[in-house]
C-alpha cells in the first residue's frame, strides 16, 4: 500500500516501454519499477519466517503481533508502514491515519471497513481490518511490493492495455457492488512484481476528503475529478459517481501513455487549483498524441466525454477493442 499524492516539484517520469518478451522469458517479466529500500538486516542469528501473502478469508492478526519493518511512504491522509506478522512472516501494509477524528467520522469509517473487508477481487487491494490505539485509526491492507504507478510512463500500448484491463475489471466489480471509488488516480493504482495491478484507497479516503475544507483539498486529487463534479452547473447539479470514476480512470491511463499530466505539465497537479479546475471544466478534454493507435485514441475519447451520460460503464469499456483485443503473449507472469 502506498500513500496518495505528495506535494512537490514535477519529476521526470521513467519510461516503462517494454519490448515484447520471448515465450521463454515470461519468468522475468517483473516491471522495472524501483523496489522500496531494503529493510535493515536482522541481528546475527535472528531468523524471519519466509513472507507469505495473507490467505483470503483468514482472520486478521492482532495489532500486537505486527512488527513494523519500515515506513514505505506518507501522504495527506497518513503514514503507511510495511509490517510483518511475527507468527507467520506474512507482510501487510498498515496505514496510520493522521489526527483524532470525531465519533461520527470514526463510526462511518468503521462501517466502510466492514463493507470493504468483504471485497474480494484480483484487482482490488484487500482490506483486512481496522484498529484503534491511543486515539489513532490504523487500517491493515494488502501489501503491493512495487508500489504505485504514479510518476511512471507506459508507452507500450500492449502493457498499457493490460494495466487498463485489470483496473477496469476492479472498477466494474466495485460498481456492481454499488461502491464508488471517487479518487481513481495513478497514486491509487498499485502494482506488484508479478505485474498485478490493483486499486487502493477507496472508501476511507472518500470519508476523510469529505471532512476537509474544499479550499485545502489536495490538488493532486482535484486534478482527476470529472468536470461535473467540480462544477455542478455543467450537468444541472447532477453527479453520477460511476461516470466520475470513468473520467478519472481515463485521465490516469492517458497520463501513463504521455508521461505527464494530460492537461499540461506547466499547469501541473501541484499548481493553482483554481486554474486547474478551470482547465478541466472549460477546455476541451485532452487527447492522445498522434503516435497513439486508433484503438487507444477511441478508448480515451470514450472515457473523457464531457457529458457524463455519454461515458460508457466499466463493464461496457471491457468490450472496447483496446482492452478486448487478443494479446500475442500473456503480459503478466504468474507469481513464483
Amino acid at each position: 500500500m502506498r500513500p496518495g499524492d505528495m506535494p512537490g516539484r514535477p519529476r521526470r517520469r521513467p519510461d516503462l516501454t517494454l519490448p515484447m518478451p520471448r515465450r521463454d522469458a515470461l519468468s522475468s517479466l517483473a516491471v522495472p519499477l524501483p523496489l522500496p529500500p531494503p529493510a535493515s538486516a536482522p541481528p546475527a542469528g535472528a531468523m524471519h519466517p519466509p513472507a507469505a501473502p495473507a490467505a483470503a478469508g483468514a482472520a486478521p492478526p492482532p495489532l500486537a503481533e505486527l512488527e513494523r519493518v519500515r515506513r514505505v511512504g506518507s501522504g495527506a491522509g497518513g503514514t503507511v508502514w510495511l509490517v510483518r506478522h511475527r507468527g507467520t512472516g506474512r507482510e501487510y501494509a498498515l496505514k496510520v491515519l493522521y489526527g483524532n477524528h470525531d465519533d461520527a467520522v470514526r463510526r462511518q469509517i468503521a462501517r466502510e471497513i466492514t463493507i470493504l473487508r468483504t471485497a474480494e477481487h484480483p484487482a482490488v487491494v484487500r482490506c483486512h481490518d481496522m484498529y484503534e490505539r491511543g486515539g489513532e485509526l490504523q487500517i491493515l491492507l494488502e501489501f503491493m511490493d512495487r508500489g504505485s504507478l504514479d510518476g511512471h510512463r507506459i508507452a507500450d500500448e500492449r502493457f498499457l492495455a493490460d494495466v487498463a484491463r485489470q483496473v477496469l475489471s476492479g472498477i466494474a466489480y466495485l460498481h456492481r457492488r454499488h461502491i464508488v471509488h471517487r479518487d481513481i488516480k495513478p497514486s491509487n493504482l498499485l502494482i506488484d512484481s508479478a505485474r498485478r495491478v490493483k486499486i487502493a484507497d477507496f472508501g476511507v479516503g472518500r470519508i476523510l476528503n469529505q471532512t476537509m475544507d474544499p479550499c485545502n483539498s489536495n490538488v493532486g486529487t482535484i486534478a482527476y475529478m470529472s468536470p461535473e463534479r467540480i462544477n455542478t452547473d455543467l450537468n444541472d447539479g447532477a453527479y453520477d459517481g460511476y461516470a466520475g470514476d470513468i473520467w478519472s480512470f481515463g485521465l490516469s491511463i492517458l497520463e501513463f501513455y504521455m508521461g505527464r499530466f494530460p492537461f499540461g505539465e506547466n499547469l501541473g497537479k501541484q499548481g493553482d487549483w483554481a486554474a486547474l479546475m478551470c482547465a478541466i471544466c472549460y477546455s476541451d478534454p485532452p487527447e492522445p498524441p498522434a503516435t497513439a493507435s486508433p484503438e487507444f485514441k477511441s478508448f480515451v475519447g470514450c472515457c473523457l466525454q464531457k457529458n457524463p451520460a455519454k461515458r460508457p460503464s466499466a463493464a461496457q469499456l471491457m468490450q472496447h477493442p483496446f482492452v478486448a483485443r487478443p494479446q500475442p503473449l500473456p503480459l503478466a507472469a504468474p507469481p513464483s
